[in-house]
Formats: C-alpha cells, sequence, structure tokens
C-alpha cells in the first residue's frame, strides 16, 4: 500500500514537472492593453530590458524594478540600456527592499498602492512566471489587474527543475499556513 502511494505521489510530481516544463510563460500579446505600471523582477538575462522598452513603447506610465541590488543607481541604468536617461529619470523607480519573489510582490504591492494604480504588467522570465504570478495573485487578489509578459528564455533542465520544486514546496506552504 505504501509503495503504491509512494509511485502514485512519484507519477504525479513526474507529470506535473512535464506539464510545467511544456507551459512556461508567454509575453503579453501585442493587442493587450496598457497598464498604468509595470514591475519587473531582477534576477535574469532581458528581463528589465524588456520591461523598459515596454515602458518606451507607451505600454504602461511608469516602471518599478523590484528587488534591485541597493547599490544600483539610475546612471547605472543608462548605463546599462545604452542611454535612455530621459526616460529612466521620469519613470523608473528601483525597488531595493526585496529579496525574492514573495517579497517582490509585497514590495511592488506597496508601490502600486503608493502611486493608485489599479492594473499591472509583470515581467520576468517564462520559467518564473507561474510563481511570480502566484506570489502577486496572493499578494494583490482581486484589487490589481495582472497583465503576464514573460521574457522568453532557452532554461536547462537544472533551471526548470528547481523553479519546479519551489513552486510547488510555496504551492505546499501555503497549503500548510507556512
Amino acid at each position: 500500500m505504501i509503495l503504491r502511494l509512494f509511485s502514485f505521489v512519484a507519477l504525479l510530481y513526474a507529470l506535473g514537472f512535464a506539464l510545467f516544463s511544456v507551459t512556461l510563460g508567454e509575453p503579453a500579446r501585442e493587442d493587450a492593453p496598457e497598464t498604468a505600471a509595470i514591475v519587473v523582477l531582477t534576477g535574469g538575462k532581458g528581463r528589465i530590458e524588456q520591461a523598459v522598452d515596454r515602458l518606451a513603447a507607451g505600454k504602461a506610465e511608469r516602471l518599478l524594478i523590484a528587488g534591485a541590488d541597493p547599490v544600483v543607481t539610475e546612471a547605472d541604468l543608462v548605463e546599462r540600456l545604452g542611454g535612455k536617461d530621459e526616460l529612466i529619470a521620469c519613470c523608473v523607480d528601483l525597488g531595493s527592499e526585496s529579496v525574492d519573489t514573495r517579497s517582490n510582490a509585497e514590495e511592488a504591492h506597496r508601490w502600486i498602492e503608493k502611486h493608485g494604480y489599479r492594473e499591472l504588467r509583470l515581467v520576468t522570465s517564462d520559467w518564473h512566471m507561474r510563481r511570480a504570478a502566484y506570489e502577486f495573485r496572493r499578494e494583490m487578489g482581486d484589487e490589481v489587474d495582472i497583465i503576464f509578459d514573460a521574457v522568453p528564455t532557452r532554461p536547462g533542465l537544472f533551471t526548470l527543475f528547481g523553479e519546479y520544486n519551489k513552486y510547488v514546496l510555496r504551492r505546499i506552504g501555503v497549503l500548510m499556513g507556512v
């Protein structure tokens, strides 16, 4: 009986991983509505660039870079992005209060409330989008409409496996009240 239960759980886990791996987040459609804000989560290649491109294209009024290292400055961003100093000076906020996906959502929620926004575009890597979406929905509930705008990547097996485990463990932790 225990072996059957263990086998069932292992099969369920493996099928979940397979499904997770083939249903990664996707970029928002071109015709997706504009939002008041963009929140980008640091930690992956191309995330900040995509968020700034969306801001420059008029997809939102303001951008929060959540989880930025406290030593990063606007001048560092201008240098990294090859200009865009006016856009960064007027419309980009650096958030350095968060250290993980859950605290990214908390930091973004405080920022959203401070500015009175009711919709946002969330930018992160495709392999990270499911967990980020889960945390943002938990934190903001129905009070904020979210458009998910994933940065396409080519994640390796190790990246997918690690992210899947974080996602599963977080879901279990929430169910257990942790």
